[in-house]
């Protein structure tokens, strides 16, 4: 990679290390009783904390510092004054920007004592991004991503979402090439070295239908399923891949699933 490429790598890996870091602080706070309202207080005072700010807020006219999707929710769930009862599971979406870099990821929380289903859904779904990350090298596909993550989930008899996608970024949230969590080998975009994206695939206790609530954000399942999300921010390198969002802490994964 030459001297730009390592720049935004360099910068990559300083917003990834934030976003990771905002969702460790979770792990002490998500457990029945508190709101969602609460979880987004969290997140924005940690990323500016540490001299960040959060690219959620205020995009495209988002009102919150981060997404909280609750169960049947795919994604951009808003933070309100929703209250986490025992046996919810959560999704928490975090962009971190620093000096103009950023760095995307998700988690899944459980919120007390969750059910064997969504234990099993949240853990294929885990397993599934780990599969579309293993496979990243320069020469490969954006449809070799989506190929491994859709084989695994549909094997374990849960469905890829369609309708949202991962995205390239660097300087810009949202940006080429983007990431299909499904799809043909050998199909879509070559991976270079220098390439950074997400890799962030929804997947479905249902069917893998959606539709966008009336806030013009909220993404929930049409058969009211639950659904489960994970999301890196990874870059292509000349001998393989680099994760920028994982946990010091060894997070990435609620402990009673690993």
């Amino acid at each position: 990679m030459n001297e730009e490429f390592l720049k935004s790598f360099d910068g990559t890996r300083e917003a990834g290390a934030i976003a990771s870091g905002t969702l460790d602080e979770l792990n002490t706070i998500i457990k029945p009783g508190v709101t969602t309202e609460k979880i987004d207080k969290v997140c924005y005072e940690y990323i500016n904390d540490h001299g960040a700010y959060s690219a959620p807020l205020y995009y495209r006219g988002f009102p919150k510092s981060c997404c909280t999707s609750a169960n049947h929710i795919v994604c951009h769930g808003i933070p309100q004054n929703k209250i986490l009862r025992d046996g919810d599971i959560l999704n928490v979406d975090v962009t971190a920007i620093k000096n103009g870099w950023h760095g995307d990821t998700s988690r899944m929380y459980l919120v007390g004592d969750v059910s064997v289903k969504a234990k099993k859904l949240i853990k294929v779904t885990y397993e599934s991004m780990l599969k579309g990350i293993e496979i990243l090298k320069e020469g490969s596909f954006t449809g070799d991503i989506g190929n491994a993550i859709q084989t695994h989930v549909e094997q374990q008899g849960f469905s890829v979402v369609r309708d949202f996608c991962g995205h390239g970024l660097g300087r810009k949230f949202h940006q080429s090439p983007n990431i299909l969590h499904y799809g043909e080998e050998k199909t879509g975009e070559k991976l270079v070295a220098g390439m950074l994206f997400t890799i962030e695939p929804m997947i479905n206790e249902g069917v893998y239908n959606t539709k966008v609530l009336s806030d013009g954000w909220t993404a929930v399942t049409k058969d009211k399923l639950l659904s489960a999300q994970f999301e890196h921010t990874v870059g292509i390198t000349n001998n393989g891949y680099e994760i920028f969002t994982l946990s010091k802490k060894g997070l990435d994964l609620p402990e009673s699933l690993k």
